[in-house]
Formats: C-alpha cells, structure tokens, sequence
C-alpha cells in the first residue's frame, strides 16, 4: 500500500511540473506579444499628446516657439465665438449620443423580431454608417437646400408655404446637423443592440411566457436590464463621436451660419487655417480634456452597473 502511494505521488508531481512551467511560460507570452502595439501607440498617441500639450502654451510656427504661458487659453475662454463652440459640442455630443441610445434599442427590438423582409431592413438600417461621412454631408446639403433643396419642395407642395433653412437659420442648423448625424450612426446602435438582444438565452423569454408576461414586460424586466452591456458600449462610442465630430458638420454648414454650429474640432481648423498655431493647438487640448473629463468617469459608472447586474 505505501509501494502505491509513493508511485502515485511520483505520478502527481511528474504531472504538476510540467503545468506549473506552462503557466510560467503563458504569463510571459502577452508581454511581448502586446509589446510592438504598446510602441505603435507611444509613439503615434502618447508622444504627439504630450507635444501638443506643451505647445498649447506656445505661439509656434513651423520653425521656432515662444512659451506664452497660459495666453491661448484665456485667449480662447475670452472669446465668445470659441466659448460659444464648447457649448455647441455639449449639446450636439448628448443629443446624438441619447438619440442613438433610444433609436438603437428601439429599431434592434423591432429587427430581432420574426417579421417579414428582416434581413433586408437589417442591412437598409446599417448602409448609412458605411457612407462617407464627408459624402452624407454634400448629399444632405443639397437635399437641405432652402431653395431648390428636395425636402423643402415637398413641404412646399404639401403645405402650400415654405419650409425652413435647414442649414442656414442660426435657431435650427446645429439640430439639422445633429439630426443627420443620427441618421448616419444609429445603424451601428442598432447593430450592437441586436447583437446584446441575441446573446440573452431564449430561456428567459420561454419562462416569461409560460408566467404570461405581455411584450412591455417582457422589455423592460429581460431585454433592457440584460442588454446593458450593449447600451453602455452605445453611450460610449456615440458620446466619444458626437464630441469629436467635425467632418459632417464641416460638410454641411462650415460651423454656421456665422458660430451658430460651430463645434470646438471645427474651431480648431479655422484656427489652424488662419494661422493662429498655439490657439489651436490649446482647443485641441480643451477638447482633449472635456472628452476626457466626460468618458472617463462616465464608463467607470458604466462598468460598475455592468457588474452589479
């Protein structure tokens, strides 16, 4: 008896010695294997961040820099035109970001359900997020013509007076804009919801049947509190693009008419285009710091709700 037991403790230790330097070479293997993208991303992100932040208290050229201190950025908070334009991209970042949020989950809820021609309403939803960001907005500019533009004729030919400058009124371009930018990115919400909705099991909806549960039940007590994996990933990628926006707005209104759809990235390159280097240089780390500020604790808030569910 003790003969087996010592042959089964060789046997146990002969089998744990190869584990143990498995696991050892398994710990070691992510580390170089992470280690060319960690240079890539210190040399394309860190090192030209840090640049910019030591320029935004600079007046700079191309060939030579005078530290100013902190002039370009009581410069930029000075002037009602740039303060007005992080005000811009607050209210164009949430709206865009709350939009597609609601479209998202409620188009996904629609397209996960047996109805006919599914597929097909499936790729027309997401075909917008595969366009050119610049071509939306060439396309939307004519189509918002307030003269000649198609929208507004059929509202001319419909209700006999004539529609509104979509583009070109200072009350309205900043939401026109928001509102296509909604129509292009709530494919990819929507894509990401269906995506959640699938991943819950089917038990749970064959278990609120049997108890009878109506379809509003079974949406708000299955499919919204399970896919909150899927809407924590759709607040944050909108949120992170709605603030950064500048090609369609770009497109569209060139940040007007006059600053009334100016945006901080938008500001940023007419500052650059005229010239003024250190200012725009100190909007781009503004934005920086208010995309930061912003996602930072918003996906930590995120992340612990995921956890509690």
């Amino acid at each position: 008896m003790t003969s087996v037991q010592s042959r089964a403790g060789e046997e146990l230790t002969l089998t744990r010695a190869p584990r143990a330097s498995a696991q050892h070479v398994d710990k070691t293997y992510p580390l170089w294997f992470h280690l060319p993208g960690g240079i890539v991303y210190i040399v394309l992100f860190i090192v030209p961040t840090l640049f910019s932040f030591y320029f935004a208290f600079t007046r700079w050229t191309l060939f030579k820099s005078t530290f100013i201190g902190f002039e370009n950025f009581v410069l930029f908070f000075n002037e009602p035109g740039l303060i007005g334009s992080l005000k811009n991209t607050l209210i164009y970042g949430f709206l865009t970001s709350g939009a597609k949020v609601a479209l998202g989950m409620v188009l996904a809820v629609v397209l996960s359900m047996p109805i006919i021609a599914r597929g097909y309403l499936r790729s027309v939803t997401f075909f917008p997020v595969l366009v050119s960001a610049v071509g939306v907005g060439l396309t939307f500019q004519v189509l918002l013509d307030p003269y000649n533009g198609v929208v507004n004729k059929l509202i001319t030919s419909v209700t006999g007076s004539d529609g509104p400058g979509w583009l070109t009124d200072p009350n309205i371009a900043l939401l026109s804009v928001a509102g296509i930018d909604i129509w292009k990115g709530v494919g990819l919400a929507t894509l990401i919801y269906i995506a959640g909705i699938a991943a819950i099991p089917n038990e749970y909806f064959e278990a609120a049947r049997v108890d009878g549960a109506s379809s509003w039940q079974m949406f708000r007590h299955i499919i919204l509190p399970l896919s909150f994996p899927a809407t924590s990933t759709v607040i944050i990628l909108s949120l992170i693009g709605g603030l950064r926006s500048f090609d369609l707005i770009w497109t569209t209104t060139q940040g007007g008419p006059g600053f009334a759809s100016d945006v901080i990235a938008s500001v940023v390159y007419k500052q650059y285009q005229a010239g003024f280097y250190g200012l725009s240089t100190a909007g781009n780390v503004i934005l920086f710091v208010v995309v930061a500020a912003i996602i930072y604790p918003l996906s930590r808030w995120l992340n612990s709700k995921e956890t509690v569910l």
